[in-house]
């Protein structure tokens, strides 16, 4: 035992002298022959400098330099050598803390990290294939240096960083391994240092082949899977002696993110990554280039999870929040108790009313859906339903709430309030008549209405409340694209970077946007013109109880509160979209006032439904997530999402709404008499600026 310890010690102090190798006197010879070379040249130049007195000072602060150096290291040198944890200890210790994720009223959705399922297999009895897929992404000079690669492993992580985007760092596999072994998630100064002196220390202690087993073992995969052959089970269904190529470099590409590659969470990056893995050990000769291209086409297959979870879309949502915030460490090691907005109760009514909706709509060719509830005064997710089974396959677990689908006429509000805002009213005639757009360097653009009529001259109130087409076109040409773009932007729509790509079809649909997005968009139309981010959690706490991070809403006055009132008024106002969708369509839900607005893609992709009331807010969406296209027989918009809207709109309002609520008129909103006494509604100012004219409601013409 005291021949081990003296063992340990003299490679500990071997480890230092070579740390101080590298990271001082190194320095100091680079420094001192670049000041040689300086006073050569400026001896050739004939230059007349106090050389002696240069070199003398020169000698003074390294002199200077060393002994502050040697103090403050005899100062503080026997603690930090206490704090360093042995190498030997690899693979006993540093077990991380689980995190646990709540609902709003503290029932357990998931534990991330409750158990470490880890096997320990033997690298002698593994396909070359899977160590190299490893070593070619996470560090390609593995057998070649000591641990440490101190140039090459920065220049590595900037580069991959600035140019490329990815998350690659710079550390070796040997830095890596000793800090998920020995080392806290701290990302300090003190603790690199250590890292660095461990990873020179365990370099002298195992053999290369050993420290890459150790590492394969170690690492987490994602979930509970810890090492390779946990991974293997996990996301296979297999040993790990038993990975094909593709599957061990699907692998090889997760431990740098678990939860951003993860094939569950999002199929499309982890095909992208492994490929990446692919094409890397291409490029440094573990594999043909034939081989290469044949395995990147290769299709991404993996088993269902199997993991007890609840509300398993939100959960993966939250976790991608919480690591974008924490770091990845601190989220599967650091023990946080993180309680989330989610309503349980709301979220298990929300599934099983979208599993029996959606069983009664297949044979209209709608195989899968997603629901999105808020509270749109704090912002707050009340459940997130990404799709019909998390756990069906191939699709289950990709979530629609964060997807980029095409919006139909859902949008059509979000433009329709820019337009009151430019000076339009409710009252303001628009003219649904046949167009056609010329747009230079593209064909001609003529809109239809989707139910093939021309509706002749029409308030704005009946041409929203229908979701007539070419009143929206015709309006969003007024309003200029470009300044809808940036209003939607403003209210919450993060998806439309590129201007270029949009034209007039904007208003109906034609870009794509996220129902988490949607949910911010209408919110603000909710909240009296008020905008709130979506939020996903109350509050947070460290593995010692302590609050670290609390949600307090923070809102932001997008609109007038006037704008939004109108637009709510109108989207809750069954007489004046009866000739679209009839006097008693699944919009209207008896005994309450509810703002709803439907939306169909041209294409049948994509069927929304999206309404409001103070208190809650629903997104609904059907579709299949393989993008074909729905039966022709869901154009009228409420025929897929809107059924499946009502009946969980119902269920909150019903069970925990405070009656019907609606919004108070503002001081900005004036009232009218209009239409065969009907009243209209104006921001004051703009009372007088349209007359309300009885001929808007002229019977429909048939299209020509």
């Amino acid at each position: 035992m005291i021949f081990k310890s003296l063992y340990y010690l003299v490679n500990f102090f071997i480890t230092i002298g070579e740390v101080t190798q590298r990271l001082i006197i190194f320095p100091f010879q680079i420094l001192t022959r670049a000041l040689t070379i300086l006073i050569r040249r400026l001896k050739a130049i004939k230059v007349r400098l106090p050389l002696p007195e240069i070199s003398l000072r020169v000698k003074y602060f390294i002199t200077g330099s060393l002994v502050t150096l040697i103090i403050v290291f005899a100062n503080n040198s026997y603690l930090f050598i206490k704090s360093l944890p042995s190498p030997s200890n690899i693979g006993k210790t540093n077990y991380p803390l689980s995190t646990h994720i709540y609902d709003r009223n503290g029932k357990l959705l998931y534990e991330i990290y409750h158990e470490q399922n880890r096997t320990p297999v033997s690298l002698k009895k593994l396909p070359n294939y899977v160590a190299q897929t490893t070593i070619a992404i996470e560090d390609k000079d593995f057998y070649r240096h000591n641990g440490i690669a101190l140039f090459s492993g920065i220049f590595r992580a900037i580069k991959e960083m600035m140019i490329h985007k990815n998350l690659q760092g710079g550390s070796t596999i040997t830095q890596q391994l000793v800090k998920a072994a020995l080392l806290t998630p701290e990302r300090t100064w003190e603790r690199k240092i250590k890292e660095i002196i461990l990873a020179l220390w365990t370099e002298r202690i195992y053999t290369k082949d050993q420290i890459l087993e150790m590492y394969l073992n170690q690492v987490p995969y994602g979930g509970s899977a810890y090492g390779i052959e946990e991974a293997g089970k996990t996301y296979f269904g297999k040993s790990a002696k038993d990975l094909t190529l593709e599957q061990a470099a699907l692998l090889a590409g997760l431990p740098q993110a678990p939860s951003l590659y993860s094939p569950y969470i999002n199929p499309k990056a982890a095909l992208e990554r492994r490929n990446e893995v692919l094409e890397a050990m291409y490029k440094q000769g573990y594999i043909k280039e034939s081989l290469n291209l044949k395995s990147q086409i290769s299709n991404l297959e993996v088993i269902p999870p199997k993991t007890a979870i609840r509300a398993p879309h939100f959960v993966f949502y939250t976790k991608s929040q919480l690591e974008s915030y924490f770091g990845i460490s601190k989220v599967e090691e650091g023990g946080l108790k993180v309680y989330t907005t989610l309503d349980l109760d709301i979220q298990e009514q929300a599934e099983q009313i979208l599993r029996e909706k959606l069983d009664k709509i297949n044979y209209l060719n709608v195989t899968n859906g997603a629901i999105l509830v808020t509270r749109p005064s704090t912002g707050e997710i009340l459940a997130m339903v990404g799709s019909k089974d998390y756990f069906e396959q191939p699709y289950g677990a990709f979530n629609v709430t964060t997807a980029q689908r095409q919006p139909g006429s859902s949008i059509k509000p979000i433009m329709y309030s820019l337009a009151l805002q430019k000076g339009f009213t409710a009252a303001t005639i628009l003219d649904d008549s046949p167009v056609v757009f010329k747009i230079p360097g593209a064909s001609p653009y003529q809109p239809v209405n989707y139910d093939g009529k021309y509706h002749g001259k029409i308030p704005l109130r009946y041409a929203l409340g229908n979701s007539y087409n070419i009143p929206a076109v015709r309006t969003l040409e007024k309003v200029g694209v470009s300044d809808f773009i940036d209003y939607a932007s403003k209210m919450g729509i993060s998806t439309w970077q590129d201007k270029s790509r949009y034209g007039l079809s904007l208003t109906l649909g034609g870009g794509e946007v996220t129902m988490i997005d949607m949910a911010e968009a209408f919110g603000v139309l909710a909240n009296n013109g008020y905008k709130l981010p979506e939020s996903y959690f109350t509050k947070i706490e460290n593995s010692n109880g302590q609050i670290i991070r609390e949600y307090k809403p923070f809102k932001i006055k997008e609109i007038d509160s006037g704008i939004s009132y109108i637009i709510s008024d109108i989207l809750s106002d069954n007489f004046a979209r009866q000739w679209a969708f009839g006097p008693s369509s699944s919009l209207e839900i008896p005994g309450y006032k509810v703002a709803v607005k439907t939306g169909t893609t041209n294409d049948k992709r994509d069927n929304w439904t999206i309404g409001y009331t103070p208190d809650f807010l629903v997104v609904v969406w059907v579709g299949n997530n393989d993008n074909t296209a729905m039966n022709p027989y869901l154009t009228s918009g409420i025929t897929g999402a809107s059924p499946i809207w009502n009946r969980v709109m119902s269920y909150l309002l019903n069970n925990y709404s405070n009656g019907s609520k609606w919004y108070a008129k503002p001081d900005s909103v004036v009232e009218k008499t209009c239409y065969f006494g009907r009243r209209e509604y104006f921001i004051k100012g703009t009372e007088t600026k349209d007359r309300c004219s009885q001929e808007a409601l002229a019977t429909p013409t048939p299209k020509p």
